[in-house]
């Protein structure tokens, strides 16, 4: 018989449901966008309503499910979006989502006083991004409100409860609430109480890979799918991409889509007394993940591109910016300086005065995609010097990596071969595919024998020369 996974993989700006078989064909993709409301109690707070966002989700699988009615689901899994919660009240509604975007505890961050232990036991500064601090944030201005709180969980693990009614958090999502303990892997009554949060909040935790059960009778009749129909639990939605692409200890990725985390695999809970990095827990909580992040990347190229390109495809686009042999600016519009812990606040193109006559916007669309690539390069450096890395490659996934300026760019620059596997755009509903066949005991013939591209580097390339200004131009910007 036929095996078939619905993945529900929550972004941030949008979200998406596929239908893929377990030898990972996929069969059709709902995509929606998010919507969301500003809370105007706060300078920077906004927030989702996880009703609206079910309804969106439950639509596009029945579209999926009425369009490949020849498909049978087995299981259903999901992906999540990073820093983002779904908090329940005591009726076991879930009444309201507070999102990555979300900067509500921002003014209060000055509360907490030893910023050095908290880092030391999750990885992670104490900032307003993480969903400890958006709720304190909630705390200050509704506590009557928050006293109703009787759970909190992550996208992904919504989707579960959603699904069966059990209410689980997997280490990847747990780590990114800065109220785990990723030693420990468990929760810290230590942490809890430095931001005022009551344990008793906190959810269950559950690993990638396990079952919580069949689908609820009434999910399963409302889509049309067997009640034996599991839901298997996923994760956060880097950790689930660098899945996708079999990464294993001592390895380095860069998932390369709206930002570009470059991660590595330990097998030990790396610390870094600079405290340069994140250190998260991979999928299971058994291994951990090293990142850096230059911020904004992908984002930057769409944007340009139809400012600058509206009609011309990318296909197209790369063709002309590989005839180009010279550059004529820098740009810089990556978002972070990660090592520092600070943001980028100004960016632009950078070229010599007076205007050059022979610019053309192919040569800005040009700088453009040579700056994610040399940002990138500088979180790739910093990740090195803490953790090392001695293999001869580096693993790229994610739609970024469409661009094949971008993927030789990185591979000159790092001096290293880049490999881009198969199914690399969908490294979402890949990474979730992988979770479900190894919980079936299932190794389809693509997992085994992925295709790959690989982009060796190569010597006096034009990006080498670039770098040196474009590192100089960045610093200028913002000293």
């Amino acid at each position: 018989m036929e095996t078939n996974y619905l993945v529900v993989d929550m972004g941030t700006g949008n979200s998406r449901v596929g239908l893929v078989s377990a030898d990972g064909t996929i069969w059709g993709i709902r995509n929606y966008e998010n919507q969301y409301y500003k809370d105007k109690q706060y300078e920077d707070a906004q927030y989702f309503l996880p009703e609206e966002w079910e309804q969106n989700l439950l639509d596009g699988c029945k579209e999926l499910l009425e369009e490949f009615p020849d498909h049978p689901v087995r299981a259903i899994t999901s992906s999540g979006a990073r820093e983002s919660i779904v908090l329940y009240n005591k009726e076991g509604k879930a009444y309201l989502g507070l999102p990555n975007i979300d900067n509500r505890g921002r003014a209060w961050m000055a509360e907490i006083e030893d910023c050095t232990f908290i880092y030391e036991k999750t990885g992670r500064w104490v900032t307003e991004d993480f969903p400890a601090a958006k709720l304190m944030g909630y705390r200050k201005k509704y506590p009557e409100e928050f006293e109703s709180i009787a759970k909190i969980t992550s996208l992904s693990e919504w989707i579960g409860e959603m699904f069966t009614g059990k209410l689980v958090i997997e280490p990847s999502q747990a780590c990114e609430t800065q109220l785990f303990d990723i030693e420990e892997k468990d929760w810290s009554e230590r942490l809890c109480k430095d931001y005022g949060i009551s344990m008793d909040i906190l959810p269950e935790i559950a690993k990638a890979g396990d079952s919580l059960g069949t689908i609820k009778k009434e999910m399963a009749d409302e889509l049309g799918i067997s009640n034996d129909a599991e839901f298997i639990v996923g994760g956060a939605d880097t950790q689930i991409a660098l899945k996708s692409v079999g990464m294993g200890v001592g390895d380095v990725a860069v998932v390369s889509g709206t930002t570009s985390p470059v991660a590595t695999i330990t097998d030990y809970k790396y610390y870094d007394k600079q405290e340069r990095c994140w250190t998260d827990s991979n999928l299971g909580g058994d291994t951990y993940q090293v990142e850096t992040n230059p911020g904004v990347t992908g984002l930057n190229y769409q944007k340009m591109k139809a400012f600058l390109f509206p009609d011309t495809s990318y296909e197209e686009l790369e063709e002309e910016m590989a005839k180009q042999t010279e550059y004529l600016c820098t740009a810089s519009f990556s978002s972070l300086y990660f090592s520092e812990k600070r943001s980028l606040k100004k960016g632009g193109f950078v070229m010599k005065a007076p205007f050059d006559a022979t610019m053309k916007p192919i040569h800005l669309i040009w700088a453009v995609v040579a700056d994610i690539a040399c940002s990138i390069y500088v979180q790739y450096r910093s990740l090195c010097e803490m953790t090392g890395h001695e293999k001869e490659y580096i693993l790229g996934c994610a739609g970024g990596f469409q661009s094949k300026m971008l993927c030789q760019h990185l591979a000159d620059l790092t001096g290293k071969k880049l490999i881009i596997r198969d199914g690399f755009s969908q490294a979402s509903i890949n990474g979730c595919l992988r979770i479900c066949n190894a919980y079936y005991g299932i190794e389809s013939e693509k997992e085994a024998e992925q295709a790959e591209t690989i982009y060796t580097p190569k010597e006096d390339s034009l990006i080498l020369e670039y770098y040196k200004e474009w590192l100089k131009n960045r610093q200028m910007l913002n000293p």
